[in-house]
């Protein structure tokens, strides 16, 4: 089964390229679900502010029962978690986690959280103590599936792979620009859920802005090139996630659409859907009334 999104919804970038003109930020989330034809959706505000229970019911009251959230990690708990800045001690997070748990629990409780997204930062290395913190996961957040994104190749091991198993987690496989310390692009599974996250392929990445870092927009014939391993990774798994993170000016929307197609998810697009794709601007007239 597989589900596909973006990273994010509510960009005013969108406003043209993928939302109607006039389209206010509170219907963003019913027209990416009701006119995009998404079924699921990557929250990654969380990262910066802990998640909490009322926004959390506003966003399930804005869409259908078979709609899914994936939300990512909040900083205090992947990030910013050394005693100083030599990043040799750890501190004790456990707060962060309960904290965060407490935040999400409207979605789980409906049924509709499909899994929690903890990415690591790139200067997080694959040292014993790091080892230990990730093994935790699961008994800080029990009953929620999970799915760790690695930053730095040197988790691209077998030991990483084997200690996800073990604690039943999923691995994200990323696609991000072949620049050293990134990531490669590694498609296999360690759990029941399967991860892809898409990031573009921009060569800036380390000294362009953060909107400008994932400028960037998958050609056919890359998106083309996704399609077996994300078969391959769901013949081992229940789902499958596919999520474009290149949300500047709608280039994730354009390519969630298009790989929609690809993947047999949709047989025919809808003219919309087909304009989104095309870049060609949207009017008031949309799907906006």
């Amino acid at each position: 089964m597989y589900r596909i999104g973006t990273s994010g919804f509510s960009f005013v970038d969108w406003v043209g390229p993928v939302y109607p003109q006039g389209l206010p930020k509170s219907r963003m989330l019913e027209f990416y679900e009701q006119e995009l034809g998404f079924d699921t959706v990557e929250l990654n505000f969380t990262y910066y502010r802990m998640p909490v229970p009322g926004t959390m019911e506003q966003l399930l009251a804005k869409t259908g029962d078979g709609f899914e959230f994936v939300v990512r990690s909040n900083k205090e708990m992947t990030h910013d978690i050394w005693q100083d800045d030599r990043r040799k001690f750890l501190k004790d997070t456990t707060g962060r986690f309960v904290e965060f748990r407490d935040g999400v629990r409207p979605l789980a409780e409906s049924g509709r959280l499909g899994c929690v997204l903890i990415q690591m930062p790139s200067f997080f290395w694959p040292i014993p103590q790091n080892f230990r913190y990730v093994r935790r996961f699961p008994e800080l957040l029990p009953d929620v599936p999970l799915v760790v994104e690695f930053r730095h190749r040197a988790w691209v091991r077998d030991t990483a792979y084997r200690m996800l198993e073990q604690t039943g987690m999923g691995y994200c496989v990323v696609d991000e620009p072949q620049l050293p310390r990134l990531m490669p692009f590694d498609p296999r599974s360690t759990s029941e859920t399967g991860y892809f996250r898409l990031h573009g392929r921009n060569m800036n990445w380390f000294t362009a802005s953060r909107e400008e870092r994932y400028n960037y927009l998958y050609s056919q014939e890359e998106l083309q090139s996704f399609v077996e391993p994300i078969k391959s990774v769901s013949t081992r798994t229940k789902k499958t996630y596919v999520f474009f993170n290149n949300c500047h000016a709608g280039a994730a929307a354009r390519n969630a659409e298009m790989m929609k197609r690809l993947l047999g998810v949709v047989e025919e697009l809808t003219a919309l859907q087909q304009s989104i794709i095309d870049g060609l601007p949207l009017d008031a007239d949309d799907g906006a009334s």
